[in-house]
């Protein structure tokens, strides 16, 4: 194999491992806002639970103030009763009394629904508090895991990156410039093999002429196709299929 291959599959084999741990540095955000989103839904459905048991105490509130009313009514109108000596007067005080009776009980009712309803709210807040809890322990330990991994990521990056740069300067011009154009265009598989007379990069069929020229290894051979660097090895077929 041509020295200048060898150094650019070296090459490309850092290349390839930074694009990787790239890769991987990239999801990491997406983990975290994930992760963020997962506990602050959790919250957020305990937040509306608590919500709805204040707004249940509240109205459960203002209809006892109401019942309140009401009974002091009865009072106000059973006074005027021992007052009036009239029995039409008497018997309107009567019927204003049962009426406000009648609102009680109704008060009454909707009060044993209240109550209801705060006995279920009281459970899915108990549930809904060891969601958001257990939430918020997941994102503080996946927290810690994602921040103590993004930093050796960095770490690794970095390491590689300027062992990239030196190695990058053991290579010839040429074949630096050109790797360099293709690692832009295609990627991190600017040289690929040839296997059964095909392109390792675009998978098309290489002339015999190509195929034979890389075998010599007396100079670099690109693909006619996508212009990827060609190599081979002895394991490899190099058999133009018919």
């Amino acid at each position: 194999m041509l020295e200048a291959i060898e150094k650019l599959l070296i090459l490309q084999d850092r290349d390839q491992h930074i694009l990787r741990v790239k890769g991987e540095l990239a999801r990491i955000d997406p983990e975290r806002q994930s992760l963020t989103q997962l506990a602050a839904a959790a919250q957020a459905g305990l937040d509306a639970v608590k919500l709805k048991l204040k707004q249940i105490e509240s109205e459960r509130k203002k209809l006892e103030l109401d019942a309140e009313a009401k009974q002091q009514q009865i009072i106000r109108y059973s006074n005027q009763q021992l007052q009036t000596k009239k029995n039409e007067e008497y018997r309107a005080l009567a019927h204003e009394i049962e009426m406000c009776k009648e609102v009680i009980r109704k008060l009454e009712d909707q009060q044993i629904e209240l109550m209801e309803q705060t006995e279920a709210a009281q459970k899915q807040a108990v549930i809904a508090a060891q969601a958001a809890t257990e939430a918020k322990k997941v994102l503080d330990g996946r927290m810690a895991d994602l921040n103590g991994r993004e930093q050796n990521l960095r770490r690794e990056l970095a390491e590689l990156e300027v062992n990239r740069q030196k190695f990058l300067l053991n290579v010839e011009d040429g074949a630096r410039s050109r790797y360099e154009r293709l690692l832009k265009n295609k990627g991190a598989t600017a040289v690929v093999g040839i296997e059964h007379g095909v392109c390792g990069g675009c998978h098309m069929q290489l002339p015999m002429q190509v195929v034979v020229s890389c075998r010599a290894q007396q100079e670099i051979v690109t693909c006619a196709n996508c212009g990827r660097i060609l190599y081979f090895t002895p394991e490899m077929d190099l058999v133009v299929a018919d």
